[in-house]
């Protein structure tokens, strides 16, 4: 059974050595876990990162930075919560677990990481990269390394990339890139499995994979001082971080509910649509009464959208206390979203299946996972051989557009692969869109 005392840790990855327990500041160390992510340049770049719908022009709708606040809003309140629960049950819980009323803070800095590994275009991007390797011109590279790097390439995985941009220590900056503390690391591992042993059906941590090979033995120096349980096998598996569960609702909640807000703003759903599907979860009194005191529609809709994310808040916590013993011990096999009570569940299904079919299949929504399919893949097609091979001029002005800080020493094909997923995969969309322009000669550069 893992322990409060162990997974709550403000270690910090890098700076090992001046790990100071009872650090006496303004802020905690998983405040400044919070600031340090706030004001790094990968989660600036998610201002350009669509969420679901294209870039907007004058409607404004989410992007991966406004949603990734807005899900660090949502955890912290999920965090707290436990606390007051834990504290009411036990009024010296704080003296057997120092570090438990931070479990807020943490869940924050975590949710404010959780997308920092998406690459330009979201899945989309993701499907690129797979493909590329697995059926484009990168499956050249197969004899060139292991099969487990193999599946990291064929299978690319944004939670794994979050990882390698939270440990890996980049060209120029510092023994520990972040250098965030080992528990707001461990709270985004949702599969904390090596990619050989995910993309199994039915076991939660395991739907897909939480590192790549060349953070295995990171990510098993941090289980490990945790003491998450790891699953025995040849295979590197561990159970969750119970905070992952409350990381992973606030996600859930968020998009599920944000993403018809987005629709009703750019009139994919009509108010009475939008309507429909949330009252179901807003559950407190005269709510009918509560929407006519607003003239506008969007307001409405913000109103509704802010008392459904409330319910289902608290639905989560509920859970989350309730089932805290399975949790502890690894046992629970679900998302905690997938877990709340009817007729809730259903009203959330109900809300999927329309998201499906009007939101995530909407014209400019599948057209822009097009269009970034095919800009993703051809950065690949031109610096994955350009970096490998560099037999050519051409290679090597291409190399020059790479900046320094993705560079490696490394002689190995993996890891020169690795240097060009980091740049391409941290590129915003927008930057993607015109830097493939450029280099296939569509458009030409100005001087500015």
């Amino acid at each position: 059974m893992m322990n409060w005392d162990k997974l709550l840790s403000a270690k910090r990855w890098g700076y090992e050595d001046k790990y100071i327990a009872n650090h006496i500041d303004a802020r905690s160390e998983f405040q400044r876990d919070y600031d340090r992510i706030i004001f790094s340049s990968p989660f600036r770049r998610l201002q350009n990162k669509t969420q679901v719908f294209p870039l907007p022009g004058s409607i404004f709708v989410h992007n991966r930075l406004t949603h990734s606040l807005e899900v660090a809003s949502v955890g912290r309140s999920l965090g707290r919560m436990h606390f007051n629960r834990m504290l009411k049950e036990d009024p010296e819980v704080e003296k057997k677990y120092p570090l438990i009323s931070e479990i807020g803070n943490m869940i924050a800095a975590a949710c404010l990481a959780h997308d920092l590994g998406n690459p330009a275009f979201g899945h989309s991007g993701e499907s690129a990269i797979s493909y590329y390797f697995a059926e484009g011109a990168g499956k050249d590279y197969k004899a060139t390394v292991t099969a487990q790097q193999w599946e990291d390439l064929t299978h690319f995985e944004g939670n794994a990339n979050a990882l390698r941009l939270l440990t890996h220590q980049f060209a120029g900056k510092g023994r520990g890139s972040l250098a965030l503390t080992y528990s707001t690391i461990a709270s985004i591992a949702k599969y904390p499995c090596s990619s050989v042993a995910g993309h199994k059906k039915g076991i939660i941590y395991r739907k897909k994979y939480g590192f790549f090979d060349s953070e295995q033995q990171d990510f098993e120096k941090i289980a490990e001082d945790l003491g998450l349980i790891r699953v025995e096998g040849d295979e590197l598996i561990y159970k969750r971080h119970p905070l992952v569960y409350l990381v992973e609702a606030a996600d859930d909640i968020c998009y599920n509910v944000v993403d018809l807000e987005d629709a009703h703003r750019l009139k994919i759903l009509s108010y009475e649509e939008v309507k429909e599907l949330l009252m179901p979860l807003c559950t407190i009194p005269r709510m009918e009464e509560r929407l006519e005191e607003f003239d506008d529609s969007d307001a409405k809709v913000g109103y509704l959208r802010a008392i459904a994310i409330n319910t289902l808040v608290n639905q989560c916590s509920n859970l989350f206390y309730d089932k805290q013993n399975e949790i502890m011990n690894g046992d629970f096999n679900s998302a905690l979203m997938d877990a709340i009570e009817e007729p809730l569940r259903s009203a959330m299904k109900a809300i999927e299946k329309v998201s499906v079919k009007k939101i995530y299949n909407y014209s400019s929504v599948v057209q822009k996972e097009v269009a970034g399919y095919k800009v993703m893949g051809g950065l690949l097609e031109e610096f994955v051989p350009a970096y490998l091979k560099n037999n050519s001029k051409y290679h090597e002005k291409l190399i020059e557009l790479i900046p320094k800080q993705f560079l490696t020493k490394a002689g190995d094909d993996y890891s020169k692969i690795q240097t060009i997923l980091d740049f391409v995969s941290g590129m915003t969309d927008l930057y993607a869109v015109e830097l493939f322009r450029k280099i296939k000669g569509i458009s030409f550069p100005s001087m500015s």
